[in-house]
């Protein structure tokens, strides 16, 4: 049996969308992974939750407007955030990212990574949820993480993809597998994992790595982002060596996975994005992909659009 055939073409990209300009409170610094809210295949006009840094370099959600039709145009960006700061000794006590949205079972949920300093380590990352409420914010379906710690989990775990199927949830997810202990060790290590649910409330997860490292200097895989077409799930996700990238694999079943990071292709770059593309976030638009990325040094220079041009 063959495997997977993966999708050949290339991404073009437009200009940034958004930089962080110091006019917006949530986004003063950074703007960092976005997500697409799934909506109306017809309307140009798409909900996108992205992440910004306050002055104080704490992670928040807001939400913008992109519209398709122009894809140069910057994000019209609301002033207030749509899910601030977890309570005070929280698991998101210091910054809430990563978005990803779903809607099912009647409800729109996001998934969202949590932030908290901790003393030896820099920080310390987990899963929450919110669901959204009528106000057009988004309130917490907990004050604690979604996923238990266990003795294959048992560090942080991040950024995180969730796919509503007819029978089941699935949830790609960035967990840790260390930190290093001197200066020529990277500073941590982490890869993509597999957790399955019948509800994306309760999650059941196996020790399944999806992606993990394999290049030299490569070690650490986050920001999994997961589409299926053509009876294949694709994935985008972020690796990281020396600076970030993206990397692009294929499946027959979501479990395991074939690299295929020589078939990716964005360009061109820009001064922006020029040193580094990171936090892939794909959606579609009837047969149109289109890409949420950001540039250098986390989204500190900006937040870009890309659409794929299938080959041939």
């Amino acid at each position: 049996m063959t495997g997977p055939e993966p999708l050949r073409g290339r991404w073009e990209a437009f200009d940034r969308i958004a930089l962080a300009d110091g006019s917006i409170p949530w986004m003063h610094g950074f703007t960092g992974a976005a997500c697409a809210i799934p909506a109306d295949a017809t309307s140009p006009r798409v909900e996108v939750l992205v992440t910004g840094r306050d002055a104080d370099n704490r992670s928040l959600i807001g939400r913008g407007v992109l519209d398709l039709d122009h894809p140069t145009r910057r994000l019209e960006v609301e002033e207030q955030p749509v899910l601030g700061l977890g309570d005070l000794g929280a698991f998101d006590e210091n910054g809430v990212s990563y978005p990803c949205v779903v809607t099912a079972s009647g409800e729109t949920r996001l998934y969202y990574t949590g932030w908290m300093p901790t003393v030896l380590t820099p920080f310390q990352n987990h899963i929450g949820l919110a669901r959204l409420g009528e106000a057009g914010r988004f309130e917490r379906v907990s004050r604690a993480p979604i996923l238990e710690r266990t003795d294959a989990d048992y560090l942080s775990m991040g950024s995180c993809f969730v796919r509503a199927e007819a029978d089941r949830w699935l949830m790609w997810y960035t967990t840790f597998r260390g930190w290093g202990h001197s200066a020529d060790e990277p500073k941590h290590r982490y890869v993509i994992k597999l957790a399955t649910s019948d509800d994306g409330l309760r999650w059941v997860r196996d020790d399944i790595v999806c992606i993990d490292a394999q290049e030299l200097g490569e070690h650490s895989i986050s920001r999994p982002s997961v589409i299926v077409r053509s009876g294949a799930y694709h994935m985008w996700y972020c690796t990281r060596g020396d600076r970030y990238r993206i990397g692009y694999a294929v499946s027959f079943d979501g479990a395991a996975w074939t690299r295929c990071d020589d078939l990716f292709c964005l360009g061109p770059r820009q001064e922006w994005d020029a040193a580094e593309q990171c936090y892939p976030h794909v959606f579609e638009r009837g047969e149109d992909l289109w890409m949420l990325y950001c540039g250098n040094s986390y989204g500190r220079d900006g937040l870009g659009l890309a659409r794929f041009v299938p080959s041939g």
